[in-house]
């Protein structure tokens, strides 16, 4: 009888399955053409969010949305169409992450990601329902009420 091996360390605060690789070279070949301009004319910014912010900068509760793809799962989905969810964002050293849903709960994501300066955010996104679907991720801090982000297909946005 072979026994499990009990010595599996997770990064992340949630207790899920970890993002692979959040820093391999797909997420900083992706990070060195990614624009996130952060100002008025972008897709995120009018609210579309109603979660009042936490006294912690950015943990807590958020509202998500994301577009770019079409979940098979969801009938008549396309990849313009927004799926909204709630979200967690969570803070552990160096790292931050962003757990999120859509589907009114039935799929789930997760975001590892470093900051890459002030405002910059750079990881990579699996997909917690379907884990063979991961993606690189950059995200823009934009104020505490708001993340731009975008992946190679399409946006992943974060407001309160």
């Amino acid at each position: 009888m072979q026994q499990a091996n009990t010595n599996i360390v997770i990064r992340n605060p949630f207790g899920t399955m970890d993002v692979p690789a959040p820093n391999d070279r797909e997420v900083m070949d992706y990070a060195a053409i990614a624009k996130l301009g952060g100002d008025a004319a972008d897709v995120n910014a009018a609210a579309w969010a109603n979660i009042t912010a936490q006294s912690d900068p950015l943990d807590g509760i958020w509202a998500s949305r994301w577009n770019g793809g079409a979940d098979p799962t969801i009938a008549g989905d396309t990849p313009e169409a927004w799926k909204e969810g709630r979200a967690e964002v969570r803070v552990t050293g160096e790292r931050i992450f962003l757990r999120f849903d859509w589907d009114h709960g039935r799929r789930h994501g997760l975001i590892d990601a470093a900051r890459d300066g002030a405002a910059r955010l750079v990881g990579k996104y699996i997909n917690l329902t379907n884990p063979v679907i991961t993606r690189p991720w950059v995200g823009l801090l934009v104020d505490t009420a708001r993340i731009d982000g975008c992946f190679p297909n399409g946006r992943l946005d974060f407001r309160r």
